[in-house]
């Protein structure tokens, strides 16, 4: 009888690990570059022949298979963003594997990274403003965006204020959260126009500052009022202070009657049009997370710790806040109301703001078909 070598045994045992790991994953391809390259395992006897028959003949095609069956979908997204909680629900419910890929998210620390991941081909995508996206394009770098959270923040008082209104902050200083071209203070400066008929610069001492460092100084009372982002305004609601007048009401103020959306997808055009399909099932998958944060409050206490809620009013306030900030529909009408919102914008931003752009591109919004693939939202037949 043929006695079986220590060799043949630990080789044996190799090769049942590699057969065991295909199922669960498709690393294959490195497992049995390892085996090849040891110059030891060459030519010593049967149990060699057959693990290279088990790997040529069956286990070789098993793992393209595998490699080939979901396409990866690569996304950049700020580290602690919101848009972090929408990945967490893909990838809890497995919306991936049911919209046929696979997510792979990359935190970067700020707007500016996510730019620079998207232009140098590290990342399909990144969650930015259709603003951005209306400059690169006006600069011939072709880039596409499709709605996903509408235009929200507002502009908040103190507790114990007496301002109640738009008409009531001549005099005071005002914190905003962005810089001088942020939307929200174009737009109140749009908005104080009609109310006031003066600049707001004019009668407002504004003062620019990081997001979390206006809370700060809302919470310590050295500012009377603050311009800021959605999630940090729901935590000045939660601790008692003052709305004096949301950007949605801005908008409408403004005579603009339809909500519209200010941040989603970016993608470049080049990586659309070979990946349509891919596309689309990323953003149906994108859909259907923000429907479970819509309707499930069961999922809000799944992921209450990715929210960062420091008590239970900022937990429900934050649910809210991002409830009413979904953009619901986008279609011609919505886009017809964009780009009137954008001439407003121009006019208090200028070139700071649009780079030049005097005009916004209607082809540059894509939104899913209802088989496969995205569709422009424009009337005019995209490429």
């Amino acid at each position: 009888m043929n006695k079986v070598s220590p060799f043949d045994l630990l080789l044996g045992n190799a090769v049942m690990k590699i057969v065991i790991s295909v199922v669960s994953s498709v690393s294959l391809f490195s497992q049995i570059k390892n085996v090849l390259l040891r110059d030891a395992l060459i030519n010593k006897g049967k149990a060699v022949g057959v693990a290279l028959s088990l790997i040529v003949a069956g286990l070789l095609p098993c793992a393209g298979a595998l490699a080939e069956a979901l396409p990866s979908v690569r996304v950049a997204v700020l580290q602690f963003g919101t848009v972090n909680w929408e990945m967490d629900v893909i990838r809890h419910h497995g919306l991936d594997k049911k919209y046929h890929f696979s997510l792979d998210v990359t935190p970067v620390a700020g707007k500016n990274a996510s730019a620079v991941a998207l232009q140098s081909g590290a990342v399909d995508l990144i969650y930015s403003d259709w603003v951005w996206v209306n400059r690169q394009r006006f600069n011939q770098r072709m880039f596409g965006f499709s709605p996903v959270s509408a235009a929200t923040g507002g502009l908040y008082a103190q507790p114990q204020s007496p301002i109640s209104s738009v008409k009531d902050i001549e005099g005071v200083r005002l914190g905003v959260a962005g810089g001088s071209v942020d939307k929200s203070w174009l737009l109140l400066q749009a908005y104080s126009k009609q109310v006031l008929g003066k600049n707001l610069s004019e009668v407002v001492e504004p003062v620019f500052a990081a997001p979390p460092l206006l809370n700060k100084l809302m919470y310590d009372g050295k500012l009377p009022l603050s311009l800021n982002f959605w999630h940090y305004c729901a935590r000045l609601e939660a601790r008692g202070f003052k709305p004096v007048i949301s950007v949605d009401e801005m908008i409408r103020g403004l005579g603009i009657g339809h909500q519209v959306p200010m941040l989603g997808w970016v993608f470049e055009e080049p990586w659309r049009q070979q990946h349509s399909e891919l596309l689309g099932n990323f953003l149906k998958a994108s859909r259907e997370a923000r429907d479970i944060l819509l309707t499930s409050d069961d999922e809000w206490l799944r992921i209450r710790d990715l929210t960062r809620a420091e008590d239970d009013q900022i937990f429900m306030a934050l649910k809210k806040g991002y409830r009413s900030g979904v953009q619901l529909n986008f279609g011609k009408a919505e886009l017809d109301a964009l780009e009137d919102l954008y001439d407003f914008m121009l006019r208090e931003g200028g070139t700071e703001l649009t780079g030049g752009a005097d005009k916004l591109d209607r082809a540059l919004f894509w939104i899913t078909t209802a088989d496969a693939g995205v569709k422009q939202v424009d009337d005019r037949e995209g490429p």
